[in-house]
Protein backbone atom coordinates (compact mmCIF):
# COMPACT_ATOMS: atom_id res chain seq x y z
CA UNK A 1 0.00 0.00 0.00
CA UNK A 2 2.78 2.81 1.19
CA UNK A 3 4.70 2.17 -2.32
CA UNK A 4 1.67 2.52 -4.47
CA UNK A 5 1.02 6.26 -6.18
CA UNK A 6 -2.00 5.67 -7.01
CA UNK A 7 -5.60 5.30 -4.89
CA UNK A 8 -6.49 1.58 -5.62
CA UNK A 9 -9.12 1.99 -3.24
CA UNK A 10 -11.31 4.47 -5.10
CA UNK A 11 -13.53 2.80 -7.02
CA UNK A 12 -14.53 1.47 -3.49
CA UNK A 13 -15.38 5.23 -2.38
CA UNK A 14 -11.84 5.86 -0.58
CA UNK A 15 -10.74 9.30 -1.33
CA UNK A 16 -7.22 9.95 -2.38
CA UNK A 17 -7.08 12.11 1.15
CA UNK A 18 -8.05 9.19 3.58
CA UNK A 19 -5.39 6.75 1.14
CA UNK A 20 -2.71 9.18 1.87
CA UNK A 21 -3.13 9.02 5.19
CA UNK A 22 -3.92 5.31 5.67
CA UNK A 23 -0.37 5.30 3.87
CA UNK A 24 1.53 6.80 5.93
CA UNK A 25 0.35 5.56 9.30
CA UNK A 26 0.95 1.98 7.84
CA UNK A 27 4.70 3.39 7.37
CA UNK A 28 4.32 4.37 10.81
CA UNK A 29 3.31 0.72 12.03
CA UNK A 30 6.43 -1.18 9.89
CA UNK A 31 7.69 -2.04 13.32
CA UNK A 32 4.39 -3.78 14.53
CA UNK A 33 4.24 -5.60 11.23
CA UNK A 34 7.52 -6.95 11.37
CA UNK A 35 6.60 -8.55 14.93
CA UNK A 36 3.63 -10.41 13.25
CA UNK A 37 5.60 -11.40 10.28
CA UNK A 38 8.88 -12.97 12.73
CA UNK A 39 5.99 -14.93 14.95
CA UNK A 40 4.14 -16.08 11.35
CA UNK A 41 7.36 -16.89 10.49
CA UNK A 42 8.31 -19.34 13.83
CA UNK A 43 4.21 -20.96 13.83
CA UNK A 44 4.43 -21.74 9.64
CA UNK A 45 7.66 -24.13 10.02
CA UNK A 46 6.19 -25.28 13.24
CA UNK A 47 3.61 -26.42 11.70
CA UNK A 48 5.29 -27.57 8.16
CA UNK A 49 7.84 -30.05 10.65
CA UNK A 50 4.52 -31.56 12.32
CA UNK A 51 2.72 -32.47 8.89
CA UNK A 52 6.39 -34.21 7.83
CA UNK A 53 6.83 -35.98 11.23
CA UNK A 54 3.44 -37.10 10.66
CA UNK A 55 4.31 -38.76 7.10
CA UNK A 56 1.10 -37.34 5.80
CA UNK A 57 0.11 -38.47 2.54
CA UNK A 58 -2.79 -37.88 -0.22
CA UNK A 59 -3.99 -41.31 1.21
CA UNK A 60 -4.62 -40.22 3.74
CA UNK A 61 -7.52 -38.08 1.98
CA UNK A 62 -9.96 -40.47 1.77
CA UNK A 63 -13.35 -40.62 2.29
CA UNK A 64 -14.40 -43.11 5.20
CA UNK A 65 -18.00 -43.20 6.25
CA UNK A 66 -20.13 -44.91 8.80
CA UNK A 67 -18.22 -45.38 11.97
CA UNK A 68 -15.07 -44.55 11.18
CA UNK A 69 -12.80 -47.19 12.39
CA UNK A 70 -9.30 -47.43 11.50
CA UNK A 71 -10.08 -43.74 9.75
CA UNK A 72 -5.96 -43.76 9.63
CA UNK A 73 -5.98 -40.29 7.60
CA UNK A 74 -8.26 -38.86 10.92
CA UNK A 75 -5.40 -40.22 13.13
CA UNK A 76 -2.69 -38.18 10.80
CA UNK A 77 -4.54 -35.12 11.27
CA UNK A 78 -4.99 -35.55 15.22
CA UNK A 79 -1.48 -36.77 15.44
CA UNK A 80 -0.45 -33.19 13.45
CA UNK A 81 -2.87 -30.86 16.02
CA UNK A 82 -1.14 -33.09 19.19
CA UNK A 83 2.20 -31.82 18.43
CA UNK A 84 1.46 -28.11 16.82
CA UNK A 85 -0.85 -27.58 20.12
CA UNK A 86 1.65 -29.31 22.34
CA UNK A 87 -0.18 -32.52 23.99
CA UNK A 88 -0.03 -35.98 23.98
CA UNK A 89 -3.33 -36.29 22.23
CA UNK A 90 -5.87 -34.07 19.61
CA UNK A 91 -9.48 -35.03 19.13
CA UNK A 92 -10.14 -33.22 15.78
CA UNK A 93 -13.76 -33.41 14.20
CA UNK A 94 -15.88 -32.13 11.80
CA UNK A 95 -18.64 -32.93 13.70
CA UNK A 96 -17.81 -30.41 16.26
CA UNK A 97 -19.61 -27.23 14.91
CA UNK A 98 -18.62 -24.54 17.27
CA UNK A 99 -15.99 -23.41 19.94
CA UNK A 100 -18.82 -23.61 22.72
CA UNK A 101 -19.40 -27.09 22.07
CA UNK A 102 -15.87 -28.19 22.28
CA UNK A 103 -15.29 -26.21 25.64
CA UNK A 104 -18.75 -27.66 26.48
CA UNK A 105 -17.35 -31.47 25.76
CA UNK A 106 -14.74 -30.80 28.22
CA UNK A 107 -16.57 -29.75 30.84
CA UNK A 108 -19.08 -32.60 30.64
CA UNK A 109 -16.08 -34.94 30.00
CA UNK A 110 -14.34 -34.24 33.09
CA UNK A 111 -16.90 -32.74 35.16
CA UNK A 112 -19.16 -35.17 37.53
CA UNK A 113 -21.77 -34.39 39.94
CA UNK A 114 -20.34 -32.90 43.15
CA UNK A 115 -17.35 -31.52 41.53
CA UNK A 116 -16.93 -27.92 41.21
CA UNK A 117 -15.26 -25.64 37.80
CA UNK A 118 -13.58 -22.51 39.06
CA UNK A 119 -12.99 -19.68 36.24
CA UNK A 120 -10.22 -17.94 36.63
CA UNK A 121 -10.55 -15.24 34.06
CA UNK A 122 -14.00 -14.11 35.52
CA UNK A 123 -16.88 -14.66 33.56
CA UNK A 124 -17.29 -16.94 31.07
CA UNK A 125 -18.15 -16.21 27.47
CA UNK A 126 -21.89 -15.74 27.11
CA UNK A 127 -22.84 -18.96 25.55
CA UNK A 128 -20.88 -20.76 27.77
CA UNK A 129 -22.36 -19.36 30.48
CA UNK A 130 -25.72 -21.43 29.75
CA UNK A 131 -23.79 -24.71 29.38
CA UNK A 132 -22.85 -23.88 33.06
CA UNK A 133 -26.05 -22.82 34.15
CA UNK A 134 -24.66 -19.68 36.17
CA UNK A 135 -26.01 -16.94 33.94
CA UNK A 136 -28.75 -14.34 35.54
CA UNK A 137 -32.24 -14.82 34.97
CA UNK A 138 -34.81 -16.95 33.00
CA UNK A 139 -31.28 -18.31 31.49
CA UNK A 140 -30.50 -20.41 34.19
CA UNK A 141 -33.26 -22.98 33.20
CA UNK A 142 -31.29 -24.28 30.10
CA UNK A 143 -32.54 -28.19 30.39
CA UNK A 144 -29.11 -30.06 30.56
CA UNK A 145 -27.14 -27.17 32.18
CA UNK A 146 -23.96 -28.15 34.42
CA UNK A 147 -25.82 -26.80 37.35
CA UNK A 148 -28.62 -29.52 36.42
CA UNK A 149 -26.39 -32.25 37.08
CA UNK A 150 -24.85 -30.45 40.66
CA UNK A 151 -21.54 -29.20 39.05
CA UNK A 152 -21.05 -26.46 40.99
CA UNK A 153 -19.50 -23.04 39.48
CA UNK A 154 -17.68 -20.18 40.89
CA UNK A 155 -15.63 -16.98 39.49
CA UNK A 156 -12.28 -14.88 40.19
CA UNK A 157 -12.10 -11.50 38.86
CA UNK A 158 -9.42 -10.30 37.10
CA UNK A 159 -6.85 -7.65 38.65
CA UNK A 160 -7.16 -4.00 37.79
CA UNK A 161 -4.26 -4.34 35.26
CA UNK A 162 -6.22 -7.34 33.37
CA UNK A 163 -3.80 -10.25 34.66
CA UNK A 164 -4.99 -13.48 36.50
CA UNK A 165 -5.01 -13.13 40.40
CA UNK A 166 -3.59 -16.31 41.19
CA UNK A 167 -3.49 -15.80 44.98
CA UNK A 168 -7.18 -15.02 44.49
CA UNK A 169 -7.63 -18.30 42.61
CA UNK A 170 -5.63 -20.60 44.73
CA UNK A 171 -8.04 -19.32 47.86
CA UNK A 172 -11.08 -19.89 45.62
CA UNK A 173 -10.05 -23.68 45.27
CA UNK A 174 -12.55 -25.76 47.29
CA UNK A 175 -12.28 -29.99 48.37
CA UNK A 176 -14.67 -30.41 45.51
CA UNK A 177 -13.43 -27.99 43.08
CA UNK A 178 -11.86 -30.46 39.61
CA UNK A 179 -11.21 -28.08 36.99
CA UNK A 180 -10.18 -24.43 35.86
CA UNK A 181 -11.10 -22.79 33.33
CA UNK A 182 -8.51 -20.17 31.73
CA UNK A 183 -10.70 -18.03 28.81
CA UNK A 184 -7.80 -16.83 26.70
CA UNK A 185 -9.45 -14.24 24.41
CA UNK A 186 -11.79 -11.46 26.35
CA UNK A 187 -15.25 -12.55 25.20
CA UNK A 188 -18.33 -9.44 24.92
CA UNK A 189 -16.12 -7.57 27.70
CA UNK A 190 -13.63 -5.01 28.18
CA UNK A 191 -10.78 -6.74 29.85
CA UNK A 192 -7.74 -7.60 27.73
CA UNK A 193 -6.94 -10.57 26.14
CA UNK A 194 -4.38 -12.93 27.88
CA UNK A 195 -1.22 -13.30 26.27
CA UNK A 196 1.43 -16.14 26.77
CA UNK A 197 3.14 -14.69 29.39
CA UNK A 198 0.34 -14.53 32.03
CA UNK A 199 -1.14 -17.74 31.25
CA UNK A 200 1.86 -19.16 31.83
CA UNK A 201 2.78 -18.22 34.98
CA UNK A 202 -0.54 -18.63 36.07
CA UNK A 203 -0.44 -22.28 35.29
CA UNK A 204 2.82 -22.65 36.90
CA UNK A 205 1.35 -21.25 40.48
CA UNK A 206 -1.28 -22.91 40.22
CA UNK A 207 0.04 -26.51 39.63
CA UNK A 208 2.99 -25.97 41.83
CA UNK A 209 -0.19 -25.75 44.82
CA UNK A 210 -2.61 -28.00 43.08
CA UNK A 211 -0.98 -30.44 40.77
CA UNK A 212 -4.07 -32.81 40.24
CA UNK A 213 -6.61 -29.63 39.10
CA UNK A 214 -7.53 -29.89 35.68
CA UNK A 215 -6.80 -26.75 33.64
CA UNK A 216 -8.73 -26.05 30.81
CA UNK A 217 -7.75 -23.10 28.22
CA UNK A 218 -10.57 -21.78 25.96
CA UNK A 219 -7.89 -21.08 23.09
CA UNK A 220 -10.93 -19.72 21.07
CA UNK A 221 -9.24 -16.49 18.49
CA UNK A 222 -5.77 -17.21 20.33
CA UNK A 223 -4.14 -19.40 17.81
CA UNK A 224 -0.93 -18.88 16.42
CA UNK A 225 -1.54 -15.48 17.14
CA UNK A 226 1.50 -16.11 19.29
CA UNK A 227 4.49 -18.81 19.31
CA UNK A 228 3.57 -20.68 22.18
CA UNK A 229 -0.22 -22.75 22.54
CA UNK A 230 -1.70 -23.37 25.80
CA UNK A 231 -0.46 -27.06 26.65
CA UNK A 232 2.48 -25.94 25.56
CA UNK A 233 2.36 -23.72 28.15
CA UNK A 234 1.40 -26.71 31.08
CA UNK A 235 -2.02 -26.47 30.35
CA UNK A 236 -3.83 -29.77 30.61
CA UNK A 237 -6.55 -29.49 27.92
CA UNK A 238 -7.00 -26.53 25.45
CA UNK A 239 -9.96 -26.64 22.95
CA UNK A 240 -10.70 -24.37 19.55
CA UNK A 241 -13.34 -24.16 16.56
CA UNK A 242 -11.95 -24.41 12.87
CA UNK A 243 -13.82 -21.76 11.48
CA UNK A 244 -11.61 -19.57 13.63
CA UNK A 245 -8.03 -19.43 13.54
CA UNK A 246 -6.86 -22.96 12.94
CA UNK A 247 -8.86 -23.68 10.11
CA UNK A 248 -7.53 -20.87 7.60
CA UNK A 249 -10.47 -19.72 6.50
CA UNK A 250 -10.80 -22.85 4.42
CA UNK A 251 -13.18 -25.59 6.81
CA UNK A 252 -16.65 -25.71 6.60
CA UNK A 253 -17.03 -26.73 9.94
CA UNK A 254 -14.97 -28.30 12.75
CA UNK A 255 -13.79 -28.25 16.68
CA UNK A 256 -10.30 -29.33 18.34
CA UNK A 257 -9.13 -30.37 21.41
CA UNK A 258 -5.92 -31.32 22.85
CA UNK A 259 -3.99 -31.93 26.00
CA UNK A 260 -3.33 -35.04 28.08
CA UNK A 261 -4.31 -38.45 26.54
CA UNK A 262 -6.75 -39.35 28.88
CA UNK A 263 -8.50 -36.39 29.54
CA UNK A 264 -8.78 -35.98 25.49
CA UNK A 265 -10.20 -39.50 25.67
CA UNK A 266 -13.12 -38.59 28.31
CA UNK A 267 -14.13 -35.68 26.37
CA UNK A 268 -14.16 -38.10 23.33
CA UNK A 269 -16.04 -40.74 25.06
CA UNK A 270 -18.90 -37.70 26.02
CA UNK A 271 -19.21 -37.03 22.37
CA UNK A 272 -19.57 -40.03 21.50
CA UNK A 273 -20.25 -43.23 23.63
CA UNK A 274 -18.36 -44.73 26.96
CA UNK A 275 -16.24 -47.32 25.00
CA UNK A 276 -16.34 -45.78 21.74
CA UNK A 277 -14.86 -42.72 22.60
CA UNK A 278 -12.03 -41.80 20.05
CA UNK A 279 -12.11 -44.40 17.65
CA UNK A 280 -15.50 -44.15 16.04
CA UNK A 281 -16.72 -40.54 13.85
CA UNK A 282 -15.59 -40.80 10.39
CA UNK A 283 -13.97 -37.76 8.85
CA UNK A 284 -16.22 -37.92 5.40
CA UNK A 285 -13.66 -36.74 2.87
CA UNK A 286 -13.00 -33.73 5.61
CA UNK A 287 -9.11 -34.82 5.77
CA UNK A 288 -7.42 -32.79 2.85
CA UNK A 289 -9.83 -29.83 3.89
CA UNK A 290 -8.92 -29.77 7.49
CA UNK A 291 -5.15 -30.51 7.47
CA UNK A 292 -4.88 -27.40 4.47
CA UNK A 293 -6.50 -24.99 6.28
CA UNK A 294 -4.14 -26.20 9.30
CA UNK A 295 -1.20 -25.33 6.98
CA UNK A 296 -2.46 -21.65 5.90
CA UNK A 297 -3.30 -20.69 9.18
CA UNK A 298 -0.79 -19.24 10.80
CA UNK A 299 -0.04 -16.79 7.44
CA UNK A 300 -3.68 -16.02 7.34
CA UNK A 301 -4.16 -15.32 11.17
CA UNK A 302 -1.16 -12.80 10.70
CA UNK A 303 -2.93 -11.54 7.69
CA UNK A 304 -5.96 -11.13 10.42
CA UNK A 305 -3.72 -9.35 13.01
CA UNK A 306 -2.33 -6.86 10.77
CA UNK A 307 -5.62 -5.74 9.57
CA UNK A 308 -6.71 -5.58 13.31
CA UNK A 309 -3.46 -3.39 14.13
CA UNK A 310 -4.30 -1.13 10.77
CA UNK A 311 -8.00 -0.67 11.87
CA UNK A 312 -6.48 -0.20 15.74
CA UNK A 313 -4.46 2.89 14.47
CA UNK A 314 -6.58 4.76 12.66
CA UNK A 315 -9.70 4.39 15.14
CA UNK A 316 -7.26 5.80 17.56
CA UNK A 317 -6.18 8.64 15.09
CA UNK A 318 -10.05 9.84 15.49
CA UNK A 319 -10.23 9.46 19.07
CA UNK A 320 -12.19 6.10 20.18
CA UNK A 321 -10.89 3.88 22.91
CA UNK A 322 -9.28 0.50 20.84
CA UNK A 323 -8.29 -2.61 22.94
CA UNK A 324 -5.54 -3.72 22.09
CA UNK A 325 -4.11 -0.67 21.22
CA UNK A 326 -2.17 -0.69 17.54
CA UNK A 327 1.01 -0.89 19.68
CA UNK A 328 0.00 -3.50 22.58
CA UNK A 329 1.39 -6.70 22.62
CA UNK A 330 -1.91 -8.87 21.18
CA UNK A 331 -3.31 -12.51 22.19
CA UNK A 332 -5.93 -13.05 19.93
CA UNK A 333 -6.99 -11.69 16.86
CA UNK A 334 -9.95 -9.49 18.49
CA UNK A 335 -10.16 -5.79 18.16
CA UNK A 336 -12.74 -4.06 19.88
CA UNK A 337 -13.52 -0.43 19.14
CA UNK A 338 -15.67 1.64 22.00
CA UNK A 339 -18.23 3.81 20.13
CA UNK A 340 -20.72 6.29 21.85
CA UNK A 341 -23.93 5.03 21.27
CA UNK A 342 -25.62 2.59 19.14
CA UNK A 343 -26.15 3.93 15.58
CA UNK A 344 -22.38 4.21 15.61
CA UNK A 345 -22.28 0.25 16.38
CA UNK A 346 -24.60 -0.92 13.66
CA UNK A 347 -23.33 1.70 11.08
CA UNK A 348 -20.03 0.86 11.71
CA UNK A 349 -21.03 -3.34 11.13
CA UNK A 350 -23.06 -2.54 7.95
CA UNK A 351 -19.81 -0.67 6.41
CA UNK A 352 -18.14 -4.27 7.54
CA UNK A 353 -20.71 -5.82 5.96
CA UNK A 354 -20.61 -3.94 2.93
CA UNK A 355 -17.05 -4.68 2.39
CA UNK A 356 -17.66 -8.78 2.07
CA UNK A 357 -17.21 -10.85 -0.81
CA UNK A 358 -19.89 -12.61 0.03
CA UNK A 359 -23.28 -11.07 0.74
CA UNK A 360 -21.95 -7.31 0.54
CA UNK A 361 -25.47 -6.09 -0.79
CA UNK A 362 -27.13 -7.27 2.91
CA UNK A 363 -27.66 -4.87 5.51
CA UNK A 364 -27.53 -6.35 9.00
CA UNK A 365 -29.87 -5.69 11.94
CA UNK A 366 -29.81 -6.15 15.47
CA UNK A 367 -31.65 -8.70 17.00
CA UNK A 368 -32.14 -11.08 20.30
CA UNK A 369 -29.87 -13.93 19.11
CA UNK A 370 -30.05 -17.20 21.20
CA UNK A 371 -27.59 -17.36 24.05
CA UNK A 372 -27.09 -13.70 24.93
CA UNK A 373 -28.96 -11.35 27.17
CA UNK A 374 -29.16 -7.99 24.74
CA UNK A 375 -29.48 -7.65 21.04
CA UNK A 376 -26.58 -8.36 19.03
CA UNK A 377 -26.02 -7.05 15.67
CA UNK A 378 -23.38 -9.53 13.74
CA UNK A 379 -21.82 -8.75 10.10
CA UNK A 380 -20.06 -11.53 8.85
CA UNK A 381 -19.94 -11.69 4.72
CA UNK A 382 -18.42 -15.12 5.25
CA UNK A 383 -17.57 -17.56 3.18
CA UNK A 384 -18.41 -19.89 6.04
CA UNK A 385 -21.25 -19.04 8.07
CA UNK A 386 -20.09 -17.52 11.68
CA UNK A 387 -16.04 -17.97 10.35
CA UNK A 388 -14.54 -15.95 12.53
CA UNK A 389 -11.05 -15.74 10.72
CA UNK A 390 -12.77 -13.84 7.89
CA UNK A 391 -13.56 -10.34 8.55
CA UNK A 392 -16.52 -10.14 10.70
CA UNK A 393 -18.27 -7.85 13.60
CA UNK A 394 -20.21 -7.85 16.24
CA UNK A 395 -21.61 -6.32 19.68
CA UNK A 396 -24.30 -6.98 21.98
CA UNK A 397 -26.21 -3.05 21.39
CA UNK A 398 -26.07 -2.11 25.09
CA UNK A 399 -23.57 0.10 27.25
CA UNK A 400 -20.58 0.50 26.54
CA UNK A 401 -21.28 0.02 23.05
CA UNK A 402 -18.55 -1.82 22.43
CA UNK A 403 -18.08 -3.84 18.49
CA UNK A 404 -15.55 -6.49 18.56
CA UNK A 405 -13.85 -6.57 15.01
CA UNK A 406 -12.24 -10.64 14.25
CA UNK A 407 -10.35 -12.08 11.44
CA UNK A 408 -9.83 -10.97 7.57
CA UNK A 409 -8.33 -13.98 5.52
CA UNK A 410 -6.60 -11.02 3.80
CA UNK A 411 -5.33 -7.62 5.56
CA UNK A 412 -6.63 -5.61 2.38
CA UNK A 413 -10.28 -6.10 3.51
CA UNK A 414 -9.52 -5.04 6.42
CA UNK A 415 -8.04 -1.91 5.86
CA UNK A 416 -10.64 -1.01 3.24
CA UNK A 417 -13.09 -1.73 5.61
CA UNK A 418 -11.95 1.03 8.20
CA UNK A 419 -10.93 3.37 5.64
CA UNK A 420 -14.48 3.12 4.65
CA UNK A 421 -15.84 3.69 8.33
CA UNK A 422 -13.43 6.86 8.52
CA UNK A 423 -15.46 8.02 5.29
CA UNK A 424 -19.32 7.04 5.78
CA UNK A 425 -19.78 7.16 9.82
CA UNK A 426 -21.04 9.75 11.40
CA UNK A 427 -20.10 11.37 14.66
CA UNK A 428 -16.30 12.31 15.87
CA UNK A 429 -15.31 10.87 12.60
CA UNK A 430 -17.53 12.86 10.58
Amino acid sequence: LRRLMINPYSSFGVSDDTFKMASELIESLSQSFQRVDEICSLNQLKVLRAFQNSRLSDVHFGYPTGYGYDDVGREKIEQIYSEVFGGEAAYVRIQISSGTQAISACLYGILRPGDEMLCATGAPYDTLRTVIGCNAGAANNYSGSLKEFGIGFSQVELKADGSIDVQAVLAAVSPTTKLILIQKSKGYSTRPCLNSELISEAIRSIKIVYPNIVILVDNCYGEFVEDKEPCELGADLCAGSLIKNPGGGICPSGGYIVGKKDLVEKVASHLTAPGLGSHVGPSLGYNRIIAQGLFMAPHVVSESIKGAIFASALFEKFGFICSPASTDVRGDIVQSITFDNPQQVIDFCKIIQASSPVDAFVAPEPWPMPGYDSDVIMAAGTFTQGASIELSADGPIKPPYLVYMQGGLVSEQVKLAAMLAVEKMGGRIA
